[in-house]
């Protein structure tokens, strides 16, 4: 399904799909039961340029517009969801930000390293105890002179424990949203630790940690944004990552059907391929409708933002429909190959592990469904 896609887009496309299948998918199962990625994979996804898609090329930026980056993003998640979400959280939840809320010095500082992989930043707004409330932070940030100095701790972080920036949200003010200020913290800071989550259900391969913040001291001029804007920004941010994680999840459901029509033509069953069967194709044609749907959906979400209008309503729809179907098209996919599917020889079995989590992180399924309820009636059922 092409539309009507520039020259420019089809050949990155391309080129991301030639990337994918040369150094991602050779390694993905390796990467699964390892529960490690390649770190070496961060250079390369900068030499190619997509790590700095949609940055400007004064900030070492490749350029681009946001339907070339959901190409991108397709062609990453069909590979392996841990790739994609390497340059969903560095290019997509920090990067960005930056390039939207960052002063000119922090955009010349941080940019150019981020795009180029030589550095790697995390979102660090998840907490132990704060989820889906992220009005209701516990860490704090408390002015000591031209510092700042924060305390407090961050759960669940993609690239966690590979980032040297960390894009922290923390409270400098009163209770609630209006209290939260963003900074942006080196790894490297005195008291600021990382420890590894391993033994995940899905996305093992990727870096996932939780941070401890002990005194970690920072200069003002490490603030992101203005004082009490931390929640505002927040949510910019998580409005273009909900594109970038449905955009990856249309690539998940995608790696779905394309192994169960191929499993489907190959396996033999009363004396013919199951392809042929009239509720194995209806399987078939669910998938396909779904995801068709989905890559629909995120590109709505590009092209408004593309054409600068707002996008947070459709961009909740792209995501809640996008990973919903990407599990969906899991399980139909495992259904195909019956038993085999249940197997970690065969692809469908991380395809549905990968999978589940996209209904959870950056905003979940039910999440989605009270803001585009809000958006819908004017009511927030949030309160």
């Amino acid at each position: 399904m092409d539309l009507s896609l520039s020259d420019e887009q089809a050949a990155l496309r391309e080129l991301a799909r030639d990337f994918v299948d040369r150094e991602v998918v050779p390694h993905v199962r390796d990467w699964d039961i390892a529960e490690q990625v390649d770190r070496s994979i961060v250079g390369k996804l900068g030499d190619v340029g997509f790590l700095g898609l949609t940055v400007p090329e004064e900030y070492g930026g490749s350029g681009g517009d946001h339907l070339a980056y959901c190409l991108m993003m397709e062609e990453i998640g069909r590979g392996d969801s841990a790739i994609r979400g390497i340059v969903s959280v560095s290019l997509g939840l920090v990067g960005k930000t930056i390039l939207s809320f960052g002063t000119e010095e922090q955009k010349r500082e941080w940019l150019p390293r981020l795009c180029s992989g030589s550095s790697l930043s995390c979102f660090g707004l998840t907490e132990p105890d704060t989820g889906s409330d992220a009005g209701n932070l516990a860490t704090k940030a408390v002015r000591d002179g031209s510092d700042w100095v924060l305390s407090g701790s961050k759960m669940f972080i993609t690239n966690g424990t590979w980032a040297d920036l960390a894009l922290v949200f923390a409270r400098t003010g009163e209770p609630g949203p209006r209290g939260v200020t963003a900074f942006l913290v080196p790894t490297d800071s005195a008291g600021f630790e990382h420890r590894e989550i391993k033994g995940k259900l899905g996305l093992r391969g990727q870096s996932t940690g939780e941070l401890i913040l002990d005194g970690v001291r920072v200069p003002d001029t490490a603030r992101l944004g203005d004082e009490g804007q931390g929640f505002k920004i927040a949510m910019a941010a998580l409005d273009k990552g909900r594109m970038s994680v449905a955009a990856g999840c249309v690539g998940l459901a995608r790696c779905a059907l394309e192994a169960a029509t191929k499993y489907a033509g190959e396996r033999q069953q009363f004396g013919r391929p199951i392809a042929g069967f009239q509720l194995v194709q209806q399987m078939l044609a669910d998938m396909a409708v779904g995801t068709d749907a989905a890559r629909l959906l995120v590109w709505r979400v590009a092209d408004l933002i593309d054409r600068g209008l707002p996008f947070r309503t459709e961009a909740s729809m792209a995501k809640l429909h996008a990973s919903e179907n990407a599990v969906s098209a899991a399980n139909l996919a495992i259904q195909v190959y019956g038993g085999y599917g249940y197997l970690d020889e065969y692809p469908v079995a991380k395809i549905l592990r990968d999978a589940r989590v996209m209904t959870l992180y950056e905003g979940t399924s039910q999440v989605q469904k009270l803001l585009i309820g809000r958006a819908l009636t004017g009511v927030n059922a949030f309160v």
